[in-house]
Parts: structure tokens; C-alpha cells; sequence
């Protein structure tokens, strides 16, 4: 058996003629036709099954109510006053002894602390930094101070906020400066 070559073989030389536009359409028409009658009709075929189907299972289960019902039963009847029971007689005391009772709660006053409570919330290299951070705060509604320190490592400037006189004010400002995304502040024991 010879084993033949199909690529090298190469492609036909002969050139098809292309048709021209009339016969494009009439070959169109022609093979498009018998199928796009086809579906349609199948389809509506196909729907009209459907409704005769729905239609016949709602006729039988017509028949299927269990009786005739009685619309006289069936109506609610309004009682009359001489139907109504009588009303029940009250069970419950407490209505009655419940407002003489009085609760005492100890309650023990909260002393006054000399401390106040200062609140820094960055430090920074450079005034720039700081003032922009003030201003952060200052839209919260609350007046921060920029202090300048030095130190062993150079020159910082620290915003603060405070004095506070309880620490729950200050963690009421901490928490106010959170919903902003300044979570850096910490609340210390300063004294001015």
C-alpha cells in the first residue's frame, strides 16, 4: 500500500464561480424555506397542546367541590346581648399593690479626682503634619493643641487634646475620632 500525502498534495487549482446575487437568493429561499415553515408550526402545535391540557385538568377537577355549601351555615352569626357571657371578674393583684411599692437604689456619689485626663492623639516630625491632624479633629467638633517637644531623638510635635475633667469624657472624644479613622489616640494622666 502507498501511503499518500494529503498536504503536500496542495490545494485544487480550480476556482469556484461565486453566484451572483439573484441566485444567492433564490438558494437561500430555497433551503431556508422547508425548515423555517417547520418550526413555527411545531411550535403552535406545541402551545395549543398545552392550553387544550390546562383547559381539560381544570373541567375535571371542577366536579371535585365536596358538596354544595351552605352559605347560611357558613356566615358568621353576630351574638346577640343576650348571648355574650358575662365578663370575667379581675384575678390579678398587682395592679392594685404595684404602684404602692418603691424601689431604693444606693447610689454612691462619685468623687471628684484632682487628675485630669489629657488625650494625644499623633506626633509628628514636622508642624505641617500636626496642624493638618488638628484640623482632622477640629471637624469633629473638638479643639485640639499641638505641643512641641524635644527629646534624644530630635524635635516632635504632639496633638493633644484635653484637659478632660472624667475619663469618660475623654473616652466619649476617643470614640468620636474613631468613626473618622483616627484610632491612635491615647488617654493618659497629664498634668498641664
Amino acid at each position: 500500500m502507498a501511503q499518500r500525502d494529503y498536504v503536500s498534495r496542495g490545494r485544487s487549482q480550480k476556482k469556484k464561480k461565486a453566484p451572483n446575487n439573484a441566485n444567492k437568493r433564490a438558494s437561500s429561499r430555497q433551503v431556508s424555506s422547508p425548515t423555517m415553515h417547520k418550526l413555527p408550526i411545531f411550535k403552535i402545535a406545541i402551545i395549543v397542546a398545552l392550553v387544550a391540557g390546562f383547559g381539560v385538568f381544570l373541567w375535571s377537577i371542577k366536579d371535585n367541590v365536596e358538596g354544595d355549601v351552605d352559605v347560611q351555615s357558613s356566615r358568621a352569626v353576630a351574638p346577640t346581648e343576650e348571648a355574650l357571657p358575662e365578663l370575667p371578674e379581675e384575678e390579678w393583684e398587682y395592679i392594685k399593690t404595684l404602684p404602692g411599692y418603691e424601689v431604693e437604689v444606693d447610689v454612691q456619689a462619685q468623687e471628684k479626682s484632682d487628675k485630669r485626663y489629657l488625650m494625644q492623639c499623633a506626633s509628628f516630625r514636622t508642624r505641617a503634619q500636626a496642624e493638618e491632624m488638628k484640623a482632622k479633629i477640629a471637624f469633629q467638633g473638638l479643639e485640639a493643641l499641638i505641643r512641641q517637644s524635644s527629646g534624644s531623638n530630635g524635635e516632635w510635635f504632639r496633638v493633644i487634646l484635653g484637659p478632660f475633667e472624667s475619663k469618660r469624657d475623654a473616652e466619649k472624644a476617643k470614640h468620636s475620632l474613631r468613626k473618622v479613622n483616627i484610632a491612635t489616640c491615647q488617654i493618659w494622666y497629664w498634668n498641664l
